[in-house]
Order: C-alpha cells, then sequence, then structure tokens
C-alpha cells in the first residue's frame, strides 16, 4: 500500500500549508518503511522529494520518500549483516586501496582520483576505480568510453554498473531513484565485480563531493572505505591552494576525528593540492591545525585547463598531472619509481 493510499484510508489529508509541515511529512513517509533510517539519510530524502514537490508534477512525493526509505533500509540491513562496525574489516581482496576525499567543493578529487588509476594503468597496474558518488553529481559520469554491459544488481533499486577507462576497470551506482541517499550506497564488497580481477593490485575509490557526508557517516555509505582494516587504506584529501578550500577542508576533518580517535576510521595519510605548483603567499599559514599536520608533505598537481573546462573525460589523464602523481604512487609501491622508467 502507497503513502498516499494509507492516507486516503485515514481520511482525507490537508495539504501541508509551510514548508516545515511539508518537511515533517515527507520524513514521516520515509520512515514509515525505514526503522532505522539515519538523520543523514532522512534529510538527503526530505531535500529530494520537497523539491520535487514543488513542481506540482509527477508520483505522489510521499510516495518517492517512502521507496527512498525502503531503498536504504535495505542497504543497512545488508550492512549490518555484512559489514558490521562491530567486526574487523579486511580490504586484501581490493589489493592497495585508496579512497580520495574532497576537502571543498570543486577541488577536483574526481580528476585525481582518474589521474591516479591513469598512472597505474601505464605501469601495467590492474586497477579498479570506484565511484561510490550519487550519479547525478558525479565527477566521473563521462570517464569512460560508453557504459559497460556488465551489471551487479545489489538490490532491487540498486546496482553497480562495470565500465572500462581504457584498461582499468570503472565501477559506478546505477538507479532508476531520483536520488542516492548515503546509506544506499553498497558497502564495499558489493563493489567488486565477480569474479573479481586477479590479481587486482590497486583499488582507488572516488568518494567526491560526498566527502563531508563521508566524514560524518564512515560506518556506512561511501565512508566506509574508511573504515579502519588491514592492510590499511590511504586515504588522500584533495583541495585548493586557497583560504577557502583549507577552511572547508579543516573543517572535514575536525568531522573525521572523533570516528579517527575511537579507532572506527583511518586517518587521512596525504594532502594533495591541485592546480598548483606552490603555496600561493597568505596560503597555508591561514590552514586550521588538523590541515596544517599535513602540508608539509603536500603533493601539488599542476594546474590543467581541460580539466577546468571538461573536468574528466574517457581520454587519458594529462600527462603533466599523471607524472605529478607518479613520485607519491612509486613512494607507497604502485608503481615503478620514475627514475627507473
Amino acid at each position: 500500500m502507497t503513502t498516499a493510499e494509507q492516507q486516503d484510508r485515514a481520511g482525507p489529508a490537508r495539504a501541508p500549508r509551510t514548508p516545515f509541515e511539508l518537511n515533517h511529512r515527507l520524513g514521516f513517509a520515509a520512515r514509515s518503511r525505514a526503522p532505522h533510517l539515519g538523520s543523514v539519510d532522512n534529510e538527503a530524502i526530505v531535500d529530494a522529494t520537497s523539491a520535487a514537490a514543488a513542481g506540482g508534477h509527477g508520483p505522489d512525493p510521499a510516495d518517492t520518500a517512502a521507496e527512498l526509505g525502503a531503498a536504504a533500509e535495505t542497504t543497512q540491513e545488508r550492512a549490518r549483516l555484512e559489514f558490521p562496525d562491530t567486526r574487523p574489516v579486511s580490504w586484501a581482496a581490493f589489493g592497495a586501496l585508496v579512497p580520495v576525499l574532497a576537502g571543498s567543493a570543486g577541488s577536483g578529487a574526481s580528476c585525481v582520483a582518474a589521474a591516479i588509476t591513469d598512472a597505474l594503468q601505464a605501469d601495467q597496474r590492474c586497477a579498479l576505480l570506484v565511484d561510490a558518488d550519487d550519479p547525478a553529481r558525479s565527477g566521473l559520469a563521462c570517464a569512460s568510453s560508453q557504459e559497460g554491459p556488465w551489471l551487479r544488481p545489489v538490490n532491487e533499486h540498486v546496482s553497480v554498473r562495470y565500465s572500462w577507462r581504457d584498461d582499468a576497470l570503472l565501477a559506478r551506482l546505477e538507479t532508476q531513484l531520483p536520488t542516492i541517499t548515503p546509506g544506499m550506497v553498497p558497502i564495499p564488497p558489493d563493489w567488486l565485480p565477480d569474479p573479481a580481477p586477479d590479481p587486482l593490485h590497486t583499488t582507488v575509490v572516488d568518494l567526491g563531493h560526498g566527502g563531508w557526508r563521508a566524514a560524518a557517516t564512515p560506518i556506512y555509505g561511501a565512508g566506509g572505505w574508511l573504515r579502519r582494516g588491514l592492510p590499511s587504506q590511504r586515504p588522500i584529501l584533495v583541495v585548493r591552494a586557497t583560504r577557502p578550500s583549507l577552511r572547508q577542508a579543516e573543517q572535514l576533518l575536525a568531522r573525521l576525528e572523533p570516528w579517527v580517535q575511537r579507532g572506527v576510521a583511518t586517518p587521512i595519510y596525504q594532502l594533495v593540492v591541485n592546480g598548483a605548483r606552490k603555496w600561493p603567499a597568505g596560503v597555508a599559514g591561514a590552514a586550521g591545525p588538523r590541515v596544517a599536520a599535513l602540508i608539509d608533505e603536500a603533493l601539488f598537481v599542476p594546474h590543467e585547463r581541460s580539466w577546468e573546462i571538461a573536468g574528466v573525460t574517457d581520454d587519458p589523464s594529462p600527462d603533466r598531472a599523471v607524472d605529478a602523481l607518479r613520485p607519491l604512487l612509486a613512494s607507497w609501491g604502485l608503481v615503478t619509481s620514475p627514475r627507473r622508467r
């Protein structure tokens, strides 16, 4: 029975007269089929369905909210069974695991993730590039020349589609629902194809613009890729060489810090500054204490006009960007040292 039908049985429902009433009704509808729905998912569902309600066309927004809530509940039920936060995580099946977070909006985390993947495959390494962002907001939407034919259904609402980015495997979310909430993102094991590549040397995970939400919920959703485990991940935080970007990155690290202190999440391993060769005067000194601890070892990726205009496309990443990242990957033993090439 739909939410609208339930309301009909209860009698004629008065149309919401204020945004508060509308949001309350949509939140109630989302929780009607999701008793364990978290506040982050509830907020995302209300945001998406209230925008649809403003148009006044299409399906009943309350029904859509209920369907989104059910999708999040289904994914979370699987997470509680297969990926509980009470059990140590083994990342061995993914090879070396490199989650990439955006420290601020527009920092270019997707570009850096694609460039890392291209550097790996240029060195004949088998790489899996995971796009854990909402498809509607993804920076990797054009990372392959065409959508691949391989589809792994996770549940009735969400699937993972596999495509090729040259020789690297690209995994992206696919859904008919109007949005992907954090709780609807599949658990990490569900991103591996069946059978998985053997050997799989490295998995690069683009958390994209969802870095802020991932830092708030590192026990599920896209944040699950930050769960502490063995072998340990190497999370990368991507920023711009600007004061606003560093301020936003400081807030993200502050949000993640309690999880790190509790031993639940892995701390940021590397700061990458996208679009610059060095710090402009007066920028690095404005960093907060958490970002400042990463500044001395920061890696700079030079400005690339093609990224500014088109973002990530199916073309190979610019050589200058790949070359800038190669020494870091070599120091981690993921590619051959540039001096030996």
